[in-house]
């Protein structure tokens, strides 16, 4: 192997989406059952691995229980990251999520998440303290879904909403 290869893969995703997402903007999370009836949450965090290779999730276990249950038995994930104030809106999909209860080891990232939703949220006229009550969550209740994202589409509103991002495959999982 010379200096030049390396076992890391190409980003799904282009940096400015992968900043996007990384600065905490609404994330909803979709799955559905083994007969296919969908079922949609609200996060109310997320993290994004450098580069991201890995993506994290955190829903309340008490409002979700049944997409949890439908990514536990498909391993089938969807979720929808859009920025309030622009709609610029990207979906990424996956086909091996992996749920764990969520740790105190967590709570820099979803703090992380919750400052950066009240700015987004402010910008489009809701003052913090809506945002606090709409991601209100008890560590004890959250799980956090990691996944490899494996396809990304572009669902800005306009002609391209629904369209493959360049830098990934559009096939499914």
């Amino acid at each position: 192997m010379n200096a030049a290869t390396t076992d890391t893969p190409a980003p799904l995703l282009p940096p400015a989406l992968l900043a996007m997402m990384d600065k905490g903007v609404s994330v909803i999370v979709s799955a559905c059952s083994l007969d296919m009836r969908p079922s949609i949450m609200r996060a109310v965090g997320s993290a994004i691995a450098p580069g991201g290779h890995s993506i994290t999730v955190y829903l309340s276990r008490r409002q979700s229980r049944q997409l949890i249950q439908d990514i536990a038995s498909t391993g089938r994930i969807a979720v929808v990251f859009s920025e309030p104030s622009s709609h610029r809106t990207v979906q990424v999909k996956a086909a091996a999520a992996r749920i764990r209860c969520a740790e105190a080891s967590d709570e820099p990232a979803l703090e992380r998440y919750v400052a950066s939703m009240e700015k987004e949220i402010e910008r489009v006229g809701y003052e913090p303290v809506f945002t606090r009550a709409m991601l209100a969550r008890r560590l004890e209740d959250l799980v956090a879904i990691s996944f490899e994202p494996a396809q990304a589409f572009d669902q800005t509103p306009g002609p391209k909403a629904g369209a493959p991002l360049p830098n990934g495959p559009a096939s499914p999982p």
